[in-house]
């Protein structure tokens, strides 16, 4: 095996930048959208037993399991409801997850780095490590699409279950004549909004790479045939 010798000029060429802005993407990815908080809130009030509107919140966040996340307030119950006992509509996690999980996936490989500013010799000269770095770009290059196609759909979902509509299919407030739900606020989903163009940017970003893999394959270089002669001509007998 060759021995390792540190190159930092590669990373100057398309095929070590590239790597450094795939690694730094992957950050933001799965820094994006698993690292969200957020809160809803709603007044309530029920006119003949109390006059006042009181707040109740819920809190949500990554891996968006929005079925899973009570109410909160203060007191615990108002109105005659036990707000703790009810919860939001929804469960988003499998697209959130498969979108953070493959975005995690994505910053270790990269962090194989190290073959390109250390070992490059020994990339070009096997076919097979080649090779397969093509065929892996080629996959995440398509798993980029999928992943934040399906986290976009997601996201729209989670905006309507946490989105004004809310009000009238929440338990409480549509069990109870008396009470009266108005929504408030949602807190700002901007981040989630970037996580999803990155998404798609890293995918055209990964799709390019797949480029200057590809010319490091036996695909676009075929490695020279010997000549059985001087100009293909075969040599003399005994030669």
């Amino acid at each position: 095996m060759s021995a390792f010798q540190l190159n930092l000029s590669l990373l100057k060429e398309p095929l070590g930048f590239i790597k450094v802005l795939e690694w730094i993407a992957s950050i933001f990815a799965f820094a994006t959208c698993g690292g969200f908080k957020g809160k809803i809130e709603i007044l309530v009030t029920c006119p003949p037993k109390s006059p006042e509107n009181k707040t109740v919140t819920a809190t949500f966040g990554y891996p968006f399991r929005l079925n899973q996340e009570s109410f909160q307030s203060s007191p615990v119950n108002i109105c005659d409801v036990n707000w703790k006992s009810y919860v939001l509509i929804g469960d988003f996690s499998s697209s959130a997850q498969f979108y953070v999980t493959f975005a995690v996936f994505v910053f270790l490989y990269c962090i194989a780095l190290l073959l390109y500013v250390g070992y490059m010799n020994l990339y070009r000269d096997s076919q097979k490590l080649s090779m397969t770095d093509f065929i892996v770009t080629l996959v995440a290059t398509f798993l980029w699409l999928v992943s934040a196609s399906a986290w976009a759909k997601a996201l729209t979902d989670v905006k309507v279950a946490t989105g004004p509509n809310i009000v009238g299919e929440l338990l409480p407030c549509s069990k109870h004549p008396e009470l009266m739900c108005y929504y408030v606020s949602v807190t700002s989903m901007g981040s989630l909004n970037v996580s999803v163009i990155f998404g798609f940017l890293y995918m055209i970003l990964w799709g390019g790479n797949a480029w200057f893999v590809y010319k490091e394959t036996s695909l676009h270089s075929p490695p020279n045939v010997s000549a059985r002669g001087q100009g293909g001509i075969p040599p003399p007998a005994g030669m």
